[in-house]
């Protein structure tokens, strides 16, 4: 037991310098979690690391997934929802398709149940993995949010797949019309399991008397409730997280209070990458284990397979890509007249970022060793082989050239959304307008009578007029630009002397520490907040 303990907590340290690295070298993190866990796995006398695919599922994927669907626009994923469902389910059952036929044709032995579990374990791309790679690059909200959504839902398809061929390859049989009513019926039910828990924890939210605390509980709770119950009903878990979590996200407005908002994502942001980082690195890690139990086949054998898979699986997604695109738009003036034509860099760019990560390791990790027979599962450490060198190639081949690929194709250029700044400016002058009317239709006679409710709308006005001139400074103008970097520096220099000064009070016995910890907290909401002003 203790030697697990430090086996997790070593993990976590040297996944938290490696992530360090990897930033220091200007790397994507997943992608240098991988390599550095292969490199890892083949240093003599380490401990092997065997992973139980029960833990992969169970604690890993309900968290992840609900953070992803906490985190994505529902307006952005109603939006393109066509995109989404088009990569989520049909370049999903086509990928699998197309792999369980080529996967049989090209392996001895290999058969077409195989070669469905083979393809519904390496056909979702990770979401991780692309939005890592794709942090600090400017591309077009549009490419972001699609492969946000499809990221949510393809897991639940690819994983739904597997779970058929699986039976299929235990069973030996396989009967299209069954699987098919099947899919819709555990796909829907997952949704309905998802949106009644969801709404459960919703109701305690809102009626309970809960505290931040409480609340950041809770919400670690719901995915994992969503998950089994939905699971011990042989519902899609996957989906019941994702449609819960969506919902959550949508509400959490309503429930959560501003401590509960800030307690909660911070706490969620630092379990996230935690959790991330951990199954990335464990993907090179494991990759030894794998290769010790080939069996029949030799290493050459293996990677050429492997090799060729991955291959496959990168040419279905853009070839699917232009046609899912423009075929579309061909047939509806509607869509023609709504929406901007993507042209030929952004089917390219989305096409390109499909690489593979979490969901396809614990999905080859929970093949099983053995039949209902007792006979050793067919081909699973080749399998497990091929999944591995999918991810390893995905991951690290394309996720490497993908920047160079925005650069190449210009994308970044056609993005005409209102800069991220100006959107900032825009939407604080619109609430402090918004808040000026409010009182001054409200509250004109405590106006002129009350010091502290004048002060009040006095500070409103001059936020107000300092956020105009803010958006005056974004229009380029040099001049402007330094004013705007001069007023950061000075704002910056006044909240560090008053930290200085809180520094100077703990020394004395005027004031509680409960109180200077909040004036503290004060500080740091003031300092977050010109941080993540333009510069």
């Amino acid at each position: 037991m203790h030697e697990n303990i430090l086996l997790v907590l070593g993990l976590l340290f040297a996944m938290l310098l490696l992530v360090m690295l990897s930033q220091k070298l200007r790397i994507s993190y997943p992608i240098f979690l991988v390599l550095a866990g292969l490199a890892l796995g083949f240093v003599p006398g380490l401990p092997p690391i065997v992973i139980d695919p029960e833990l992969i599922f169970l604690i890993f994927l309900p968290p992840l997934l609900y953070q992803a669907a906490w985190e994505t626009s529902w307006r952005d994923f109603w939006r393109w929802r066509r995109p989404i469902g088009l990569l989520a389910f049909g370049l999903v059952f086509f990928t699998s398709t197309i792999v369980a036929y080529a996967s049989r044709a090209l392996i001895p032995g290999f058969t077409l149940p195989l070669g469905f579990l083979l393809g519904g374990i390496i056909s979702p791309p990770d979401a991780v993995a692309a939005t890592s790679v794709l942090k600090g690059i400017k591309v077009p909200r549009r490419v972001t949010s699609i492969l946000e959504g499809e990221s949510l839902i393809n897991d639940a398809s690819s994983l739904i797949v597997f779970r058929f061929a699986l039976a299929a390859v235990i069973s030996g049989t396989f009967v299209w019309q069954q699987a098919a009513t099947s899919f819709v019926l555990v796909s829907l039910m997952g949704l309905v399991v998802g949106l009644v828990v969801s709404h459960g924890f919703y109701l305690i939210h809102r009626y309970l008397p809960t505290t931040p605390s409480i609340n950041t509980v809770l919400t670690f709770l719901a995915p994992y409730v969503m998950y089994l119950l939905a699971e011990d009903f042989h519902f899609s878990g996957v989906l019941a997280v994702v449609s819960g979590g969506l919902l959550m996200s949508f509400r959490s407005h309503r429930v959560f209070d501003a401590d509960t908002r800030i307690q909660t994502n911070s706490v969620w942001a630092s379990v996230g990458f935690a959790l991330n980082g951990l199954v990335f690195i464990l993907i090179g890690l494991e990759l030894p284990q794998v290769v010790q139990g080939l069996g029949s086949y030799s290493l050459r054998q293996a990677i050429f397979y492997g090799l060729v898979i991955s291959g496959l699986v990168i040419v279905i997604r853009l070839l699917w890509m232009y046609p899912a695109a423009f075929v579309p738009r061909w047939w509806s003036y509607s869509i023609r007249t709504t929406e901007v034509s993507p042209g030929w860099q952004g089917p390219l760019v989305i096409g390109w970022a499909g690489m593979r990560g979490v969901v396809s390791l614990a999905s080859a990790l929970s093949v099983p060793l053995l039949l209902t027979n007792g006979q050793a599962f067919p081909q699973r450490n080749l399998i497990l082989f091929i999944t591995f060198v999918v991810i390893l190639v995905t991951l690290v081949f394309q996720g490497l050239t993908l920047p160079l690929l925005i650069r190449f194709t210009g994308i970044a250029d056609q993005d005409d959304a209102m800069p991220p700044e100006e959107q900032e400016a825009g939407i604080r002058l619109h609430l402090r307008r918004a808040a000026l009317a409010h009182l001054a239709q409200h509250y004109e006679a405590d106006i002129r009578e009350n010091e502290l409710i004048s002060a009040l709308q006095q500070r409103m006005q001059a936020e107000a007029q300092r956020t105009g001139n803010l958006l005056d400074a974004l229009d380029y103008d040099e001049s402007k630009r330094q004013a705007l970097q001069r007023y950061h520096q000075v704002l910056l220099d006044v909240l560090q002397v008053q930290r200085e000064q809180l520094f100077v009070l703990r020394a004395g016995d005027t004031f509680e520490e409960e109180m200077l910890r909040h004036q503290e907290a004060q500080l740091d909401l003031d300092e977050a907040k010109i941080n993540h002003m333009p510069h």
